[in-house]
Parts: C-alpha cells; structure tokens; sequence
C-alpha cells in the first residue's frame, strides 16, 4: 500500500471555530463505520457496563460531548435515555443524522438532539437542563484529540470545565482515554481489542510519538484494516488511515479532572471497564474515568 493511501487527517479542517477537524475530509469518517464494526453486535460487556452504571445513578438526560457517527448515543437511545449529541465533526455527525432520519417513525429517535458543538464553547453550543444533566459522557478516546498547541494545557482545562459544568450535583461524567502511559514507555499500545467495538477488521496499529522539547506532544496511530469484498467497491483506498492524539498521563487526567470539578466530585478509575490496580499485571488498553458531582 503507498503512503499516499494512509489518511493524514490532521489539521485538515476546523469544523467548530479553534477546535481542528481530524475528520474534516471526510474519508476518515468513512472508515470509522468500518472500525466500529457492526452496530447491532456492540461489546456485550460494554453495553451492559454502561447502561447499569446510568441506571445505578438514576440517569435519565445523558450529553454525549464527542458522539461522532453516534454509535453511543444510538446504543443509549435504544435503551431508553434521553440524549443531546454534539460533536465537533460535521462530517461525522452527518452519520448520526442519517440514524435520526430514518428511523424518525420511533417516537426516541425523533426526540434525539443532536447539534455541532465545541468543547472550548460548549456552555454557548448547548442549551444546558436547569440543574445540568445527569450524565456527561466522553468516550472512545474523543477528548485526546484537543491539540495542546500552547504547551500549558489550558485549552484542555478549559475543555474540562465546560464539560463538567453540564453534570447535575449527583450526577456523573464518563470519560477514557487510551493508555498513554503503556505507550509512552513502551512505544506501542497494549495488546488486545478495542474494548468499545466488535470489530475484527483491525490487522495492526503502528504508533509513532512526537516530542517537543522533551515532553510527548502528539501520538500517531496508524490503524491498518481488512477492508471486505464488498466495500472495496464504494470505498477502494480505505485499507489504512491515521488519527493523532495528545496523550494524556493517568495521574495527570485524573487531576485536570479534579480541577474542573472543583475537587467535589467522587472518583473512581476503571481499567477497560474493570476495577483498577495501579500495580496490575495486565496493562489496560483504556482508562475510563466516573466522575461522581458530590456538591
């Protein structure tokens, strides 16, 4: 495969003003439907760990901050919650919208907002419940893609705070990311599936790290996929394509975290959707973190 087939999908676009569209081409996009696999035979244990977590908190309006095609709000909508969508991606959120549209005879679909929406403008972007939702999710490592252009991490500070000034007191915030610490010491991601889709597709993912005087900067991963017989006729170059991240340390998140909730929030850590040991021998291949809004 040459390399002009490896999509190099950053800083392509800007779909919401100051937060850049890796997606912007929208050929990335394409082969996301691809990775994700088949929507109706989502992870069982995910599914089934996420919806008894909202329930256990009593949630009823969920924001999905970073929904993308909308592979979690779909799974949520189907299961009786009431969702606001929003992403950045323009090109990705047509994905979502063409869900609504035509299953829009469901009377839950039909009420399903979705709406383009920046995470450095979000209080502007998102007309807010009077409280604030019960849940604010934020998953499939969708916040490592805010740039960290100035160095001091303010852009994702304030990121942060507006995202957990959506929760409710009492409500949650559910947020991953990929295991960066695995990779920054070890120059490859942890073995195993992406613990979001059910996709078999994946064949390899090459990674690559930027420094910036001493520091990581970007994560770029090459994804390499087994694209079937019958894609290949709407979409022929679509074997590889790149996403770049801004890694995020786990001690590091979890007190950017706790800034943005002015330390009044009960934190819990998850190591692919199962209890965490700091000195575990499996590595995880995602954190997720449950933020729980104490005042």
């Amino acid at each position: 495969m040459s390399v002009d087939s490896v999509f190099r999908t950053r800083s392509l676009g800007v779909a919401a003003e100051g937060l850049p569209d890796q997606y912007a081409d929208g050929k990335a996009a394409k082969v996301w439907e691809l990775y994700i696999g088949d929507l109706q035979s989502r992870t069982q244990e995910y599914k089934s760990w996420l919806v008894a977590l909202l329930r256990r908190h009593g949630v009823r309006r969920v924001l999905d901050v970073a929904c993308g095609t909308g592979v979690d709000s779909i799974m949520l909508v189907e299961e009786g919650f009431s969702l606001v969508s929003v992403d950045a991606s323009d090109k990705m959120l047509k994905y979502a919208l063409k869900t609504r549209w035509n299953r829009r005879k469901e009377a839950a679909f039909d009420q399903w907002v979705i709406e383009e929406a920046n995470w450095l403008t979000l209080p502007e972007d998102v007309e807010k419940p009077a409280e604030g939702f019960d849940a604010v999710i934020c998953l499939g490592n969708s916040f490592a893609h805010l740039p960290d252009f100035k160095g001091d991490q303010s852009e994702q500070k304030l990121a942060l705070n507006n995202i957990a000034s959506m929760v409710r007191p009492g409500g949650i915030l559910i947020i991953d990311h990929r295991n960066y610490d695995y990779i920054l010491e070890t120059g490859r991601a942890p073995q195993g599936k992406n613990i979001y889709y059910k996709s078999d597709l994946t064949q390899d993912i090459s990674t690559s790290v930027l420094w910036v005087n001493s520091k990581p900067h970007m994560i770029t991963l090459d994804y390499t996929i087994q694209v079937p017989q019958a894609a290949l006729q709407k979409l022929p170059e679509v074997s590889k394509f790149r996403l770049s991240y801004y890694p995020h340390r786990l001690e590091k998140f979890s007190e950017l975290l706790a800034d943005a909730f002015s330390g009044a929030m009960e934190h819990t850590v998850y190591g692919d959707f199962k209890a965490y040991r700091p000195a575990q021998t499996q590595a995880p291949c995602y954190f997720i973190h449950v933020c729980r809004r104490t005042a």
